[in-house]
């Protein structure tokens, strides 16, 4: 019956206790919270205004600014996080020291990932591609969207967007086709046993000389470098701007085989029907 009878002031007390609780806490919950929000849209603000003023400056290479941008909004996360904490009434230094802990957990578990931030960065420092430049390793082409602090975004020659860590583009031998003004374009043509080499030379070199985006210097070239028992190789060398690569090979490929096609100079197509593309 005791129990019974106290057992309305147990609530009571309680209630009383819940409700102390409730108003000292859910307004530090709700502080933080706030805290958080606006931090949160004023670390990408600040992210996204950091990086306009950078690309209308034109003193900062384009290749910088995304990571720059990133290393903005998420230091400034971190100190509202720590503000938001400290607004529940959790000590700084513990926060430090957690954060600490936290970190060095992370890192033994994300080892992978913090290879990508450390190529990111050595990426960045040296350099090897810049954002616009067409790149290629063994597992990936295309040309630079984006360098991040953990990964590379391409535009793949055939359209298709490429996500690249950076661990696989720093550990692996790299090709920039775009970083030196000039390239050199190679031809070979295949010629049947038994003709003109000479001839099919002089038509190879007429084609590639007449071509505007050929450079004079190097100067074109034409030479054999295989004789087949049935065919006779002749690989033409010409040297443009890294810009016109493309449009320069084919168009002096289809040139070259128009003109051959019109002589005995070009391979028989399979079926005996006439000369077809080397």
């Amino acid at each position: 019956m005791n129990a019974l009878a106290s057992a309305p002031e147990q609530l009571s007390a309680l209630a009383a206790l819940l409700w102390a609780w409730a108003t000292d806490f859910i307004p530090r919950i709700v502080g933080a919270a706030a805290v958080f929000a606006f931090g949160y849209i004023a670390a990408k603000w600040i992210g996204r205004l950091v990086s306009g003023l950078l690309r209308r400056s034109g003193r900062v290479d384009a290749t910088y600014i995304p990571s720059i941008r990133a290393v903005i909004k998420y230091s400034i996360l971190i100190f509202v996080i720590v503000a938001a904490l400290s607004h529940l009434g959790i000590q700084t230094t513990s926060i430090v020291a957690a954060l600490g802990a936290a970190g060095l957990a992370i890192g033994l578990a994300l080892q992978g990932t913090l290879a990508n931030i450390a190529a990111g960065i050595m990426l960045l420092w040296l350099r090897p591609f810049r954002v616009g430049e067409h790149i290629a390793v063994d597992t990936a082409e295309g040309t630079v969207h984006e360098i991040g602090l953990f990964a590379t975004l391409l535009d793949a020659p055939d359209g298709s967007f490429r996500f690249v860590p950076n661990s696989q583009l720093w550990n692996k031998p790299l090709t920039n086709y775009t970083r030196n003004p000039v390239r050199r374009v190679d031809i070979r043509v295949v010629i049947p046993k038994g003709r003109d080499v000479e001839a099919a030379r002089r038509i190879i070199l007429e084609i590639a000389r007449a071509d505007h985006r050929v450079m004079a210097s190097p100067a074109a070239e034409a030479n054999v470098t295989e004789i087949g028992e049935t065919n006779t190789v002749v690989v033409a060398r010409a040297w443009t701007a890294s810009g016109n690569y493309f449009p320069a090979l084919r168009d002096v490929l289809t040139e070259i085989q128009r003109r051959l096609d019109t002589t005995d100079l070009s391979l028989p197509k399979p079926d005996g029907g006439g000369p077809a593309k080397p």
